[in-house]
């Protein structure tokens, strides 16, 4: 046991003792490893010091040096503002100087004006006297004149008053040739280019309806089954439809007249129904008449909302719709009006893209502008305030409403109304569009030669391409060059407010001199 203690203590001594030696060991490198450091750490305390001091002592420089330049810089600017106060100077002192002879100049002019003041003052007194007696030789040689050409003052005034009048006459005639040689040159250019290319765009086809529809019969038979016992079949008709039934000895057709052609359609289709059926009597009447009203109206419907598809236009009340569908069975001078009222609209759409307007709300006034026709057999009034008081009840812009009311008025209120006016006339004037009776056309013609032929100087007027230009040839000895201007400004105004007609007459006024000679 004590053996065991012994060996213990002996271990830890030796443990003791190794650990003495470690310590001591390391101990001793770490004061090496700490004297090192430290010479380092100076070292680089002393490299720092150094740069800092370097720094410190360029800093020092530099800022020396920009001191320097901005003293120099400072002087610089300074001689010069010096130079440049000393030439002001120079320029103040040489500009007294020159006002100082100005003066003096004035004080001469001055003296000199006084002269001619007294001059001008003996000279007015010779002049005085001088227009006295001018006046006096100017009234002696007033009663002369008066006496040697036999007027009076008041005469002679009046001459000379006349005489400038007609010079005046013939001056305004030129600058009226000349204002309208320019304003054709441009304008008129300008408007036939914008006008070709919106009916370049858009061409319509063309319908010419009558005031009577004939209906073709399998048989004159048939003829007696329309008239039935005693005329009641067709009393019943004219009388549910409000047309008239013409049935005469033509084989194999009866003619529907009436100056509406939605009766006549309603009555055409009734009879052709009737046929097909074979009952003809006045209950069978009533039944199909009213069968054909409303699919008539469907197909109204559809025809308004067609139209408006094909115009690209939206929210219209569905009662105006119908009556845009309507207007298919209306006409004007055998001119479609529903057609019209589309090729209207599409022109105004092209002119209004043209023009920078709204393409939608121009095509929706020309389909609209002729609306009150649809109605215009049931109502009483012209077809524009009938039209306007329907876009008004529909709640129509108020661009499309003074379009409506004002389509074929002389004071258009924007520039809408001006565009359904041009693209209706160029509707209308289109040839075919419109036909008149042979004796309205030879009356309007005789009363256009008429007209030009009432004017002094005329020797032979003709009215040419269907009455849309007079030519008017003139005396040449009678009327110049410039008074045929004048002339036919005049035959064109007495026609505006003379004759009734479509689209636009041009007048031409023809003057030509022609001399001859014969060599023996």
């Amino acid at each position: 046991m004590s053996i065991n203690i012994i060996v213990l203590i002996s271990c830890l001594g030796s443990l003791v003792a190794g650990f003495l030696i470690f310590w001591l060991a390391n101990r001793n490198n770490l004061i090496k490893d700490i004297a090192k450091m430290k010479g380092e750490s100076d070292k680089i305390i002393g490299t720092a010091k150094s740069k800092a001091l370097k720094l410190f002592k360029d800093g020092e420089k530099k800022a020396r040096q920009y001191k320097e330049n901005q003293i120099k810089k400072v002087k610089e600017e300074v001689s010069l503002i010096k130079k440049d106060v000393d030439s002001k100077e120079k320029e103040v002192l040489s500009k007294e100087a020159s006002l100082k002879e100005v003066q003096l100049e004035i004080t001469k002019s001055e003296a000199r004006l006084e002269v001619k003041e007294k001059n001008c003052d003996e000279l007015e007194k010779k002049y005085l006297s001088k227009e006295s007696e001018l006046e006096i030789i100017l009234e002696d040689a007033k009663t002369k004149i008066e006496s040697i050409s036999g007027l009076t003052r008041e005469q002679a005034r009046d001459e000379l008053v006349s005489t400038v009048e007609n010079e005046a006459k013939i001056i305004s005639a030129r600058k009226i040739k000349e204002i309208e040689n320019d304003l054709h040159s441009d304008a008129e250019r300008k408007a036939k280019n914008i006008i070709a290319m919106a009916i370049q765009k858009y061409a319509a086809s063309y319908t010419s309806e009558k005031t009577s529809t004939v209906v073709e019969l399998p048989s004159d038979d048939m003829k007696g089954r329309i008239i039935g016992r005693e005329g009641r079949n067709i009393r019943t008709i004219e009388l549910r439809t409000g047309v008239d039934i013409i049935i005469d000895d033509t084989p194999g057709i009866v003619t529907v007249s009436s100056h509406n052609p939605l009766r006549r359609e309603i009555a055409g289709r009734a009879i052709k129904k009737l046929l097909d059926d074979g009952r003809v009597h006045p209950g069978r009447i009533e039944e199909i008449v009213e069968e054909i009203e409303a699919k008539l109206g469907e197909e109204l419907q559809k025809l308004g909302q067609d139209a408006i598809l094909e115009l690209g236009l939206s929210n219209m009340h569905p009662e105006l719709i119908r009556l845009v569908g309507r207007m298919k069975y209306r006409t004007s001078y055998s001119q479609n009006i529903l057609d019209h009222s589309l090729e209207v609209a599409q022109l105004c759409g092209v002119l209004a893209g043209e023009l920078g307007l709204d393409p939608k709300m121009a095509k929706r006034a020309g389909l609209l502008h002729d609306i009150g026709k649809a109605v215009d057999h049931d109502m009483e009034g012209s077809h524009d305030d009938i039209g306007a008081d329907l876009v008004k009840k529909y709640n129509e812009p108020k661009e499309v409403i003074e379009a409506v009311e004002l389509s074929h008025s002389d004071n258009p209120s924007n520039l809408y109304c001006l565009l359904v006016q041009a693209s209706d006339a160029i509707s209308a004037a289109r040839p075919g569009a419109r036909k008149e009776s042979y004796e309205s056309y030879v009356k309007r013609v005789k009363e256009l030669e008429d007209i030009a032929s009432s004017f002094n100087g005329v020797d032979k007027c003709f009215a040419i391409q269907a009455g849309r230009e007079v030519r008017v040839m003139v005396e040449s000895d009678k009327i110049n060059d410039d008074e045929a201007t004048i002339l036919s400004h005049d035959i064109a105004k007495k026609i505006e407010d003379e004759v009734s007609y479509p689209g636009n007459v041009k007048i031409t006024v023809v003057r030509e001199v022609r001399t001859s000679a014969i060599a023996n």
